[in-house]
């Protein structure tokens, strides 16, 4: 029983090697990692594992029960003679990975080949491993892995039957008696700890595989997430070094570059002598992605850098593209094709793919960008001819009546707009100078009110440094006098507040004229109304509402308070950004 314990030990052996190819196959790893396979991946499974049955049953040894020793698997055997073998481990295996089906269908090969041997446990030993498939696949779980306790009992399991089988209906009784009491223990210890030995392996090559995935996705992601603020800011030599900085620490290369269709941006990494930022590009295969658009692995022979006894042996050179157009590419250097590997092949390729999404983000960026500003200017461009002709006809009001007056209102004015057309060309100006223009519209206002108007000052100077869209004030101070007091006799009066907080400015413009609807309230700034309209609220407090959102975002968007016959105040806050010295 010892000797044969030994041998069933070594024919296990061998068929445990084999386990290490299997973990290689693609429908074993689908089998291993999904539920289901695919019809044609179910078909070479069941042949797979039943051809392994078959090489598990000629393996084993064939014991005689008269002679009580044991010989080699022959093509045929003699009435007297079974093998003792390990025919099982493919076939529970079969059902623990992949079901009824395939443990069914792989039983069936193998048994069917072991009725076709003979011997008088011909029959018991093919219906024994038909049914050992059958088993084996009621307790697979899907979606979870068998422990290896659970696979060394299942194989263990699935011998006893063979042998409770035989005993059963193998003839004579004698025969299969003597049989069983020489085979059977060492098939039933061999067989369980080959089939948790064949689990365990085909697990550790899987889980092996997983963590070296994860490690890879995880690489991935830290390379996108570092070379993202970077390659926002366009491809140009200052974030092409940084991102070839970042790759270089990241992957085992020998040197990393980038370049665009015609120079090198970046080169990281030895070599650096001659392969330098700015320089026209030194390899034909670079020139050769640039113009096909496809990766290509230079060798020794192929990399002809123009440079002699460059220590660059071979590259992995991939396109970067920009709506399909190759804008430039990303090289990994290294001294030695030997040294490039499949992985970095994906690698290469899944950066490529990569940094070009990531450049189209950043062409998308600067287009929203350029068209937010292109929108900012337009919204100003709309104010400037509003103020320009109710200052016009204020003054052409003044000309004969008063014209010293009306030449300070002309110096107001041109005041005004020399302030107004910077405006057009600034994002941003210090409140101090909005303040000022607003002072220089108020004067003209004033002149038409005579001495109905009184504007009241309430200026925290320490907010007079810090930024503000330009013509953001003067249209809501404009909506208070042209709209709010314009039917008042006297008394009329527009405050105008400025205080600073802890984390905003905040700026609010009240006026004690008739007020707003209520119904109209919530549309105010928000969408385009009819100026001409009673409630006189058009396109100026839209226009201002929609660049400070724009501006600073719906934390800066105007507040308005009204009630009928008392007033209005409109407010809005400023977060404390970049500050201006005056």
């Amino acid at each position: 029983m010892v000797e044969l314990f030994i041998i069933m030990l070594e024919r296990v052996g061998i068929i445990i090697a084999v386990a290490f190819i299997v973990t290689r196959l693609r429908f074993f790893q689908e089998m291993v990692h999904g539920d289901r396979l695919s019809r044609e991946k179910e078909i070479t499974a069941i042949l797979f594992f039943g051809i392994f049955g078959i090489a598990g049953t000629y393996l084993g040894v064939a014991f005689d029960t008269n002679a009580l020793h044991f010989n080699s698997v022959q093509v045929a055997l003699t009435s007297n003679e079974a093998i003792a073998n390990s025919r099982v481990i493919g076939v529970v295996i079969a059902g623990l990975l992949g079901g009824y089906r395939v443990g069914l269908g792989a039983g069936l090969i193998a048994g069917l080949h072991r009725f076709t041997l003979g011997g008088f446990t011909a029959i018991s030993c093919g219906t024994a491993t038909i049914l050992s498939g059958i088993l084996a696949a009621l307790f697979r779980k899907k979606g979870k892995q068998i422990k290896l306790p659970a696979a060394f009992a299942i194989g263990a399991l699935a011998e006893m039957l063979q042998m409770g089988i035989i005993l059963l209906g193998s003839k004579p009784f004698e025969k299969a008696l003597t049989l069983v009491e020489v085979i059977g223990m060492p098939m039933i210890i061999a067989n369980g700890v080959g089939t948790a030995i064949f689990l365990l392996i085909v697990q550790s090559v899987v889980n092996e595989k997983e963590k070296a995935d994860a490690q890879q996705a995880e690489k991935t992601l830290r390379i996108a997430d570092q070379t993202l603020a970077y390659l926002r800011k366009g491809m140009n030599t200052t974030s092409a070094h940084a991102v070839c900085s970042i790759l270089y620490e990241e992957i085992e290369a020998s040197a990393v570059a980038m370049t665009n269709r015609t120079h090198i941006l970046a080169h990281v990494g030895i070599a650096s002598d001659h392969h330098q930022a700015n320089h026209p590009i030194l390899t034909d295969i670079t020139e050769e992605v640039i113009r096909t658009g496809k990766l290509i692995i230079a060798k020794e022979t192929t990399i002809h850098c123009k440079t002699e006894n460059c220590p660059l042996g071979a590259a992995i050179v991939a396109p970067l593209k920009q709506r399909d157009q190759t804008v430039g590419t990303i090289k990994l250097y290294y001294r030695t094709d030997k040294e490039i590997t499949d992985v970095s092949i994906e690698l290469v390729t899944g950066l490529s793919a990569l940094l070009g999404n990531q450049l189209e983000i950043a062409a998308a960026d600067r287009a929203y960008q350029l068209a937010k500003e292109a929108e900012i200017e337009a919204l100003q461009a709309q104010i400037s001819p509003h103020f320009l002709f109710n200052s016009l006809n204020i003054i052409v009001s003044l000309i004969r009546t008063n014209p010293d007056k009306a030449r300070a209102l002309l110096v107001s004015l041109s005041y005004f707009i020399r302030q107004n057309l910077a405006g057009t060309t600034a994002r941003l100006v210090s409140i101090s100078q909005e303040l000022a223009h607003v002072k220089a519209y108020l004067k003209i206002e004033e002149a038409r009110f005579v001495d109905k108007l009184k504007i009241i000052y309430d200026i925290d100077e320490a907010v007079l440094g810090w930024n503000i869209p330009p013509l953001t004030l003067q249209p809501i101070v404009e909506n208070a006098v042209r709209h709010g007091i314009k039917d008042m006799e006297m008394n009329s009066e527009v405050t105008i507040s400025m205080q600073m907080e802890d984390q905003h400015i905040t700026i609010k413009v009240t006026d004690n004229g008739k007020g707003i609807e209520q119904e109209k309230i919530s549309r105010i700034g928000k969408e385009r109304m009819d100026s001409s309209s009673t409630s006189g609220t058009g396109m100026g407090l839209y226009n201002v509402n929609r660049r400070l959102i724009m501006t600073y975002g719906e934390e800066a968007a105007l507040m308005i308070k009204s009630q009928q016959a008392q007033g209005t105040a409109i407010t809005f806050r400023l977060p404390k950004k970049v500050h201006i010295h005056e």
